[in-house]
């Protein structure tokens, strides 16, 4: 028992120091590689392609998509959006339907630190990471980290590798269509395909482009 216990104290402790270590050193490094990517290539037998460039080199508008579609207030909350989840839990009580309430930091401490999928268990350790990650790296970091680690499609990770395979171009040359496309197909990579959209994703991506159009200066100050 006392062996286990010592086994179980020295896992923790180097899960700490990783932790503490990446959030310092991904600060200022890209990730080599990122848990998902690792599962894609290893377990689904892929070919990864992951090419990160700084947030410069990536279209305002995707970044501006992206904000519009997965976290309208990111500029203004400290890794967990607390206003979202009270409206997440408020729609679960009067719809019975749950819905994600995950920030742009949450998903970053996921992808980086953590594990894909589901589970108490991930979902705990999530939201200290993220408010870490948000008070240790500025919001632009987080941001170009998010861009670089997103899942696009089977094996393709970052915008660059995305706007490369889907529209034969650099990020930093997206139009505002083609940042909606990306941004509308990010809550299911594997099934959707930017430049071949389903009815669904093209009137998820209009969306978007509205979302886009109304999404004030004040929030995405944070990462201009």
């Amino acid at each position: 028992m006392k062996a286990l216990l010592k086994t179980l104290k020295i896992l923790i402790c180097c899960v700490l120091v990783f932790w503490l270590g990446g959030l310092l050193i991904f600060r200022y490094a890209g990730p080599p590689f990122t848990l998902t990517m690792l599962i894609s290539g290893v377990e689904h037998g892929r070919l990864v392609r992951y090419q990160p460039v700084a947030l410069t080199q990536i279209s305002p508008a995707l970044a501006r998509a992206v904000i519009a579609s997965e976290d309208g207030r990111f500029c203004f909350h400290h890794g967990i959006d607390f206003d979202a989840l009270g409206e997440a839990m408020d729609d679960y009580e009067t719809r019975g339907r749950l819905r994600g309430a995950s920030t742009i930091s949450m998903q970053v401490a996921r992808n980086v630190f953590l594990w894909t999928g589901g589970g108490a268990v991930r979902k705990v350790l999530e939201a200290p990471l993220a408010l870490a990650l948000d008070a240790w790296w500025p919001k632009r970091r987080t941001l170009e980290i998010y861009l670089n680690i997103a899942e696009w499609g089977p094996g393709l990770f970052g915008a660059e590798a995305a706007a490369q395979a889907y529209f034969h171009k650099s990020a930093a040359a997206l139009s505002g269509e083609e940042a909606a496309r990306l941004a509308a197909v990010l809550p299911n990579p594997i099934r959707w395909d930017a430049a071949h959209p389903s009815d669904y994703i093209k009137r998820r991506s209009s969306v978007i482009r509205t979302r886009m159009l109304q999404v004030s200066r004040a929030q995405v100050s944070c990462v201009n």
